[in-house]
C-alpha cells in the first residue's frame, strides 16, 4: 500500500494511526473518479442500483418514525430473520442469539479486532487479500502475517494450510480467511474449511472468515462456509454483508455470525463506536433477507455474464494470465511484463480511461496482478475490454 502523507499538525496522534498507508486503489480512483469518460471498474460494486423493494420499506419504516436510538446488536426482527436465513442456507440450527447487525462487513472486521487483537499480538492472514483487513490488525497494534494463495500456471489459486499452520505463535489471536476470495474469486474447500476450525479449536484461537461473496457463486446457490463445520460455541465469526448480493453497498450494512457471548461482549464495543445501526435502514435490510431471492438471482446472472465477456476477452490475449473465478465479481490477472501495478492502473486511467484496482493494493502476492470487476452491464464491459487492449495490446 502507499506511504501515508505525515501528519502535519503540532497535537500528535498515535503513530499508528498516523502511519497507516492510503490504498493504492484510491489513489488510481483519485486520478478519474469523477471523469464522466472513466469507466470505473475500480472498486467492489456493480452500476445497478438497489432494488425499489428495499429502498420502500427503509421509506416506510422512516415514515412510521424509526428514527431513535435502538438495539446495539440490530433490531429483533432482522436478527431473527438472519438466523432463519442462515439456516436454511446452510442446513444448520442457527438462533438469533448468534446474529450481530454492524454498521457493514467492515466495521465487523474492525470491532472484532479491537475485541481479540491486541499491541505485540498478530493474525494470520490469506492474501492476497483486500487491505483494509490488514490495517485494521495494524491499526490495534498487531502484526498482520499474511500466508501466499499459490498462483498456478493457468492462473488458477490453491491454499497450502501447512503454511497457515507454520505462521502461528504463541501470539497468534487471530486466523482471517476471506472466502470465496477479493480478489481472486478463490473458494476454499469444504475440508480445508474443516481442518483449519479443528486447528483452531485446539489452539484456543479465533478464526474470523470474511464470506461477502457467499452468494456470488455460479455453480452452486452458495459457497462452502465454516458455518457447516461449527458449533454454537466454537471459536468461529463469520462476517456477511448486504452490500454485494443486493446492491446496498452505500448502506453500510453488515452482520457477523459467532457465539453468543462474543456477540454480547461485541454490542459494548458497538456501544463505544455508533450506538447501533439505523433502524430505518435495517429495516430495508430485512426486505432484502425475506423478499430478495429473485433479485440476488438476477444480480448473479448478470454478473456471470460480465465474467464471460471479461474473461474471454483477457484469456484470449497471449500477454495475459487470468482463470475464470469460480465466485465473487473480479477477474485478478497478469499483464506480460507488468511489473509495477500501480504504475499501470494508473496508466489504465489516464490513456485509456479504465478504471481498475492495482494488485499491489491486495498485499502478499498481488503485485503483477490487475483487478476487475465485472459487475457491470455487457455493453459497459466490452468497451471496457477495448479500451484495456489498446494499451495491452490486442490477441
Amino acid at each position: 500500500m502507499s506511504a501515508a502523507p505525515a501528519f502535519n499538525h503540532p497535537a500528535p496522534v498515535r503513530n499508528l494511526i498516523g502511519e497507516l498507508p492510503t490504498s493504492p486503489i484510491g489513489d488510481v480512483a483519485a486520478l478519474g473518479r469523477g471523469n464522466p469518460e472513466v469507466i470505473p471498474l475500480w472498486f467492489g460494486e456493480g452500476d445497478l442500483t438497489t432494488p425499489a423493494f428495499i429502498n420502500e420499506a427503509a421509506t416506510a419504516a422512516l415514515k412510521a418514525g424509526h428514527t431513535f436510538y435502538t438495539w446495539q446488536r440490530g433490531i429483533p426482527e432482522l436478527r431473527a430473520a438472519l438466523a432463519k436465513y442462515t439456516s436454511n442456507l446452510y442446513g444448520i440450527d442457527c438462533k438469533s442469539d448468534r446474529i450481530t447487525v454492524t454498521g457493514s462487513g467492515m466495521q465487523a472486521i474492525v470491532l472484532a479486532c479491537q475485541a481479540i487483537v491486541g499491541p505485540g499480538d498478530n493474525a494470520v492472514l490469506v492474501s492476497p487479500v483486500w487491505p483494509n483487513i490488514v490495517s485494521s490488525v495494524e491499526a490495534m497494534g498487531g502484526e498482520a502475517r499474511q500466508v501466499t494463495l499459490t498462483s498456478h500456471a493457468n492462473g488458477s489459486w490453491s491454499l497450502d494450510l501447512d503454511k497457515i499452520f507454520a505462521a502461528v505463535d504463541e501470539r497468534t489471536r487471530l486466523i482471517f480467511v476471506n472466502s470465496p476470495s477479493n480478489p481472486t474469486g478463490w473458494m476454499m474447500p469444504s475440508d480445508q474449511q474443516a481442518a483449519l476450525l479443528d486447528f483452531c479449536r485446539r489452539k484456543k484461537i479465533w478464526l474470523m472468515a470474511d464470506e461477502v461473496y457467499a452468494r456470488l457463486v455460479y455453480d452452486r446457490n452458495a459457497a462452502p462456509s465454516f458455518l457447516e463445520h461449527a458449533g454454537p460455541t466454537d471459536p468461529l465469526i463469520v462476517v456477511q454483508s448486504f452490500s454485494k448480493p443486493w446492491a446496498m453497498t452505500g448502506w453500510r450494512l453488515g452482520w457477523m455470525t459467532s457465539p453468543h457471548e462474543f456477540g454480547e461482549l461485541i454490542a459494548k464495543v458497538i456501544q463505544y463506536n455508533i450506538s447501533g445501526s439505523p433502524a430505518f435502514l435495517q429495516y430495508g435490510a430485512l426486505a432484502a433477507i425475506e423478499h430478495g431471492e429473485e433479485f440476488l438471482k438476477t444480480m448473479v446472472d448478470r454478473c456471470r455474464a460480465g465474467r464471460d465477456i471479461v474473461i474471454q476477452r483477457l484469456a484470449a490475449n497471449p500477454k495475459v494470465r487470468v482463470a475464470r473465478p469460480e465466485a465473487a465479481f473480479y477477474a485478478f490477472f497478469a499483464v506480460e511484463g507488468m511489473t509495477d501495478s500501480l504504475k499501470f492502473a494508473s496508466r489504465l486511467v489516464t490513456e485509456a480511461k479504465v478504471g481498475v484496482a492495482p494488485g499491489i493494493a491486495f498485499g502478499n502476492g498481488g503485485e503483477g496482478f490487475l483487478r476487475l470487476c465485472f459487475a457491470s452491464a455487457p455493453e459497459r464491459l466490452s468497451r471496457a475490454m477495448d479500451r484495456v487492449e489498446s494499451l495491452i495490446g490486442k490477441p
